[in-house]
């Protein structure tokens, strides 16, 4: 079975080890693309001479290897697993990392899914969770060191509202409460932003978003160092078998190589669109990591290389006006998901974060969420201004 440690691409830079960990040519052929391995089974050599240490596919599969050693490659981690979507990664993470009785403390605006995950499935179980403002080291603090806590769960850039979170300064929090931190790096991706590097023991992705780039496959990813927990996440892999198929590893490999070149477009259009929203007297506020004025912005630039693709922004006029604005664009696309090259709209309230709505959780009913696409800028923007327009 591949081995997908990165200690090969240690000395290469991101987009080198983007297009290349894990990738190399085909040796029969000589075809530079590695074949895609669609095989649910493999024939052992005599029994119990498994040949590669390939068995199954739900154990180990080619492309979805090749994929891993791609990860941690560009995530500067030891280890990485695939799963079928990034809560699978994430139900993963619990399920290795926690027992009835532990605690988990998030960010009180995290990702409505992330904590219906938490409260409303194993919650059964016997996990507890509390929601702290991931700016408040004293209260996260407090929020770990006082309960059985077992996962310090942070997404910086969050989603929507875009909080920057000092990584290093919760890492030693949670090392301290014998916690450990996982960062969801899907805003940022690794191309902006190395939490493992930073002292977080895990790195959790929705491949389906940036790394897969497309809107055409769904995965998640779990990326870490550290030899034991590594043993449960791959048995949790194996033993619950929300893995990712050959189909869906091979395309999000793809979209992988370009990540680098994608995301430069993607944050050169948001900052622009950003500047232009900022101007806007019809916007209230915007929440981009990028603006001078942002509350995170020197963090975000002391721990990222950039600022990313999402932004967000309310309106006057409250859930009305939002609702106008979110549904009468054109180049916009209204759906939920993000990170792919074309832009897209999200009204939060009611479509991603609808499970955390009445909760510490909730969004503002007048913020509107972009995933900002590799489109030309001017067409962007003009259809921002059009559809703000109708506001009156």
């Amino acid at each position: 079975m591949a081995d997908t440690s990165s200690a090969d691409y240690a000395n290469y830079g991101f987009n080198t080890n983007a297009v290349h960990a894990g990738q190399a040519f085909e040796p029969l052929t000589g075809a530079v693309v590695p074949p895609i391995h669609l095989s649910s089974t493999y024939a052992p050599d005599g029994i119990g001479n498994l040949r590669q240490g390939y068995e199954y596919s739900r154990g180990g599969n080619p492309t979805r290897d090749a994929l891993q050693t791609q990860l941690a490659a560009v995530e500067r981690g030891k280890h990485a697993y695939t799963f079928g979507s990034g809560l699978a990664a994430e139900d993963a993470i619990i399920r290795g990392l926690c027992a009835p009785g532990d605690h988990i403390v998030l960010g009180n605006d995290a990702y409505g899914g992330t904590y219906r995950l938490i409260h409303r499935i194993h919650g059964k179980w016997g996990i507890t969770q509390q929601a702290v403002d991931m700016s408040d080291l004293d209260a996260v603090g407090k929020a770990v060191t006082e309960n059985q806590t077992k996962i310090l769960w942070v997404e910086t850039p969050s989603n929507p509202l875009m909080k920057i979170s000092d990584i290093a300064a919760l890492a030693q929090i949670a090392g301290e409460g014998g916690a450990a931190l996982v960062v969801d790096n899907t805003f940022a991706t690794p191309y902006l932003q190395l939490p493992l590097e930073l002292g977080a023991h895990i790195v959790v992705h929705s491949t389906t978003k940036y790394i897969g780039g497309h809107s055409d496959a769904v995965g998640g990813a779990v990326i870490l160092n550290d030899d034991a927990m590594a043993e449960e996440i791959a048995f949790q892999q194996f033993a619950v078998g929300g893995v990712n198929g050959p189909w869906d590893a091979y395309l999000t490999t793809r979209g992988l190589k370009t990540l680098g070149v994608r995301m430069d477009k993607h944050q050169a259009n948001a900052a622009k669109i950003a500047e232009f929203l900022v101007q806007h007297p019809k916007v209230t506020a915007v929440q981009y990591p990028g603006l001078p004025d942002h509350p995170g912005h020197e963090l975000a630039a002391k721990q990222m290389r950039g600022f990313g693709g999402m932004l967000s922004f309310q309106v006057a006029g409250g859930e009305a006006a939002a609702r106008t604005v979110a549904e009468n664009t054109s180049v916009f696309i209204l759906a939920e998901s993000l990170g792919g090259i074309e832009s897209l709209l999200n009204y939060p309230s009611e479509m991603t974060h609808a499970s955390v709505k009445g909760t510490d959780l909730a969004v503002p009913v007048d913020l509107i969420r972009l995933s900002v696409g590799i489109e030309e800028e001017e067409d962007l923007l003009a259809d921002l201004e059009q559809a703000l327009a109708k506001l009156g």
